[in-house]
C-alpha cells in the first residue's frame, strides 16, 4: 500500500511536469514577429545568465520557438551587449556570460585572487598543451616529448584540477593509459571546441613552437632543468 502511495505521489509529479510543459508558450504566436522575436531573446540571455555551466543549444531550443535560430538570437544578444563589460561567449559546447578581459584588473582590484579558476605552472601548461594537441597522448609519450619523465603525480594533479582525464588504452605494448583533455579545460581556456586551438603553423610562425623540436623531444630545453615538478617515476 505504501509503494503504491509512491507511485501515485511519482505519477502525480511526473504529470505536473507534462502538464507544465505543455502550458509553456513556446511559440508566442499571439505576439507580433518583432515582439517575439525579442521575448525569446530575453528568455535565452536570463537562462545563460542564470545557469552555472553553459548552456548548449538544446537546452536553449526548449524555450523558443520551433523555427527560431539561436545563432541569430545570440548575434542579437552579443549585439545589444557590444557596448557592456562582459559579453556572450561560445565556450565548452555552451554558451555563458564572460566578463571582457580589458576589465580583469579592476576585478582583481575589487575582489582580489586570480581571475584563473587554475592555477598553473609553465610545467603543466606546455603538458597540457601537449595532450590537448596530441590526444589521445600516453604519459610515455609526453616523457619522449620533453626528454624527461613525466611522474604519475604530475599527471594526477591536471587530474585532480579537472583538465585530463584517461582515455582509451593504447594499442602500444602493455596497452598504458591515455590522457584526453575535458570539458573543464575548455572552460579554463575559454574554448568552445579542440577545433578552437591555435594552429600549429601560426604558433611556429610566431616562433612559440617548433614542429621539428617537438617531435624531436626538444620541445623545450630549459624544461628538465628548470622544472623539477615533472620529474619523477621511471616506470610506466
Amino acid at each position: 500500500m505504501v509503494e503504491a502511495a509512491r507511485g501515485r505521489r511519482g505519477k502525480g509529479r511526473s504529470d505536473d511536469h507534462r502538464s507544465g510543459d505543455r502550458l509553456f508558450d513556446r511559440e508566442l504566436d499571439h505576439l507580433p514577429p518583432e515582439a517575439r522575436w525579442r521575448e525569446w531573446m530575453h528568455r535565452v540571455e536570463a537562462t545563460i545568465f542564470a545557469a552555472s555551466e553553459p548552456v548548449g543549444r538544446e537546452t536553449l531550443a526548449r524555450i523558443v520557438g520551433k523555427s527560431c535560430s539561436i545563432d541569430l538570437l545570440i548575434d542579437d544578444i552579443r549585439e545589444e551587449l557590444r557596448g557592456r563589460p562582459y559579453d556572450l561567449v561560445a565556450v565548452a559546447g555552451g554558451f555563458r556570460h564572460l566578463t571582457r578581459p580589458a576589465y580583469a584588473d579592476a576585478i582583481r582590484a575589487a575582489v582580489g585572487g586570480n581571475e584563473r579558476a587554475v592555477d598553473l605552472t609553465q610545467s603543466e601548461v606546455l603538458v597540457l598543451m601537449c595532450v590537448a594537441y596530441f590526444q589521445p597522448i600516453t604519459r610515455g609519450e609526453l616523457s619522449s616529448f620533453f626528454g624527461k619523465e613525466i611522474s604519475r603525480d604530475f599527471i594526477g594533479h591536471l587530474r585532480g584540477a579537472g583538465l585530463i582525464a584517461s582515455g582509451p588504452r593504447s594499442p602500444t605494448p602493455g596497452a598504458p593509459y591515455t590522457y584526453v583533455t575535458t570539458k573543464a579545460f575548455l572552460l579554463e581556456f575559454g574554448l568552445d571546441t579542440l577545433r578552437d586551438l591555435p594552429d600549429f603553423d601560426a604558433l611556429e610562425d610566431a616562433g612559440l613552437l617548433s614542429k621539428e623540436r617537438l617531435l624531436a623531444g626538444d620541445i623545450m630545453p630549459d624544461f628538465a632543468a628548470g622544472h623539477e615538478d615533472a620529474g619523477g617515476e621511471t616506470s610506466e
